[in-house]
């Protein structure tokens, strides 16, 4: 919170700047009534640079018309929007709380084990009845709105210290988006880890492109991450494939019943996703009261009051919490190692089946179009899954020697004298010996892989290349690990090395023209980057990256 001098704006009395962010900064003000009378509310104020767009500004204005008509307790009311002194501005509820990205980094802090599942559930299930009421508004003539808030996040919910939780920022979004992401650094650098596939696509959205983003919120409660991190680059190909680790391979103890419902929230397609946040809502408040029957909306206010005691003592208002809480609050839970094997990858394509593999999506579009901007890494291959069908076949298999297992005599039996053991001859053992380690390096490369080690999978097929050091497979997997590993200039040009020998020994290897137009684009390299990515799409005109690819060429100018 900013010290500053209180200053006017309109009829408002701006006291204290609480924040910046993307497209506005947020202050605590007064309104000064008849007689006295005073209300604090929260002033947003567009910034300056967004105050010459008339276009920008006439959606706002638009949007925030139809946000100040919404009437929901779980929706933090807007009182009023206008100019004054030549700046737009919201005047708007001010909850006394702090917003969830708040809570979720203070519930990191030593002595607390994590935030507790019935209170996680609770709070995105009243994100839910607030986005549902959004989502069915109609207008005078009983027309939908078709309102979807687009920027569902943890800072866009508040958690009040007597345990309401108000969703923020109806329409700000859709105003946003006119804009375009590449004008708003703010909205690319973290929002797009709450994109869902077909928001990130630059598809029409609806009311299950929220249902998405909340799943993700929950996810981030539950699991204490979110489901897709790192870099624009690596996290574009996760969302197309719809693969992150299960939550229960982060939280062992979360029941199977609420990993099932986090998965259908959570599904690729969105026609698999629940139809709406009402039906996500009354999946989660099944959950809750079946497992927690007399939970009490109090030990949400109890949980917030706890992680932000010193705050409120500041304030001179100490907090009310029920020792038993604190207690039960800084009960350890089971260790929270992550389990990036391929059975642990939570299977997000279709939510009423068991996993069968990664569901892949296609296309770019607006919101996809600036996260590749950053490297580029929607190639990153499950190679776990299968070897490529262009991998050479060794001509003959390698010895294999099958110790035989002396048979026991029977009782009845004279003992049978064992033949002397032949001793393998040096040669072959150690062809054995080799193969046997080059197969173990190659498993343990394609597992780092899955688990986006990339820096881990490349030292392994490095070893393997050493032992063989004219293997298709390790080369192509060596190079697609330096591509997505994002380290270096020398490491992409290393992968170029590799990715044009594999495509040279096989030009219908799809994923190392792939991974080969990458590598040169991250060097400069832009004619190479889109002759491979031009022979990656004549063999794969449909394949699963095909849209990326014709959206990076467009931008290559081709």
């Amino acid at each position: 919170m900013d010290s500053v001098t209180a200053k006017a704006l309109g009829r408002y009395t701006l006291v204290s700047r609480l924040g910046k962010g993307g497209m506005a900064e947020t202050w605590r003000a007064r309104l000064v009534g008849e007689a006295g009378v005073t209300k604090s509310v929260l002033i947003k104020k567009v910034l300056p640079e967004y105050a010459q767009d008339e276009g920008f500004l006439q959606m706002f204005i638009s949007e925030a018309r139809i946000s100040a008509s919404l009437s929901h307790g779980n929706i933090a009311q807007v009182f009023d929007f206008g100019q004054a002194d030549g700046e737009h501005f919201l005047a708007m509820e001010l909850v006394d709380g702090q917003p969830l990205d708040r809570i979720l980094k203070r519930s990191h802090q030593p002595g607390l084990a994590s935030i507790p599942i019935a209170q996680a559930v609770f709070i995105t299930l009243e994100v839910c009845r607030g986005l549902h009421y959004a989502h069915t508004r109609v207008d005078n003539r009983g027309v939908s709105l078709d309102l979807v808030h687009r920027d569902i996040s943890p800072e866009n919910i508040l958690v009040s210290y007597e345990g309401q939780v108000k969703i923020v920022d109806f329409g700000i979004a859709k105003a946003r988006e006119l804009r375009g992401f590449n004008t708003e650094p703010g909205v690319v650098k973290g929002k797009y880890l709450f994109f869902s596939p077909e928001q990130a696509r630059g598809e029409e959205v609806d009311a299950r492109t929220d249902v998405w983003a909340t799943g993700v919120v929950l996810y981030q409660l539950l699991c204490g991450r979110l489901p897709l991190e790192g870099p624009s680059y690596v996290v574009m190909h996760q969302l197309q494939e719809g693969r992150f680790p299960s939550p229960r391979s982060l939280r062992p103890e979360l029941p199977v019943e609420l990993e099932e419902i986090l998965q259908k929230a959570l599904a690729v397609h969105r026609e698999e996703r629940f139809e709406s946040a009402h039906a996500f809502a009354e999946a989660l408040s099944g959950f809750l009261y079946a497992t927690t029957p007399r939970f009490s909306p109090m030990s949400v206010a109890w949980l917030v009051q706890t992680l932000f005691a010193r705050e409120l003592r500041e304030e001179g208002r100490p907090p009310q919490v029920p020792a038993a809480f604190s207690e039960a609050l800084a009960r350890p839970t089971s260790p929270r190692a992550i389990n990036t094997a391929p059975e642990a990858l939570m299977e997000t394509g279709a939510s009423t089946q068991a996993p069968r593999g990664v569901r892949r999506l296609s296309g770019i579009g607006l919101g996809a179009a600036c996260l590749l901007l950053g490297g580029l890494g929607f190639a990153v291959w499950r190679l776990s899954e299968r070897a490529p069908a262009s991998m050479p076949v060794t001509p003959t298999a390698p010895i294999r020697v099958v110790e035989a297992r002396p048979v026991k005599p029977r009782a009845t039996e004279a003992p049978v004298a064992e033949a002397p053991a032949v001793p393998l001859p040096a040669v072959a053992q150690a062809s054995v010996d080799s193969e046997g380690e080059y197969a173990n390096l190659i498993k343990q490369a394609k597992s780092a892989t899955v688990g986006n080690r990339f820096k881990s999978a490349a030292a392994s097929y490095r070893k393997a290349l050493g032992l063989k050091p004219d293997s298709t497979e390790a080369k192509a997997g060596l190079g697609i690990a330096l591509t997505n590993g994002f380290e270096s200039e020398s490491a992409f040009r290393e992968a170029t090395k590799l990715l044009a020998d594999v495509v040279r020994d096989d030009e219908k290897n799809a994923r190392a023209w792939l991974s080969l137009g990458m590598a040169y684009q991250s060097i400069g390299k832009n004619s190479e980057a889109a002759r491979a990515y031009n022979q990656y799409l004549k063999l794969e005109p449909s394949g699963a990256s095909a849209n990326e690819v014709r959206a990076m060429l467009k931008s290559l100018g081709n």
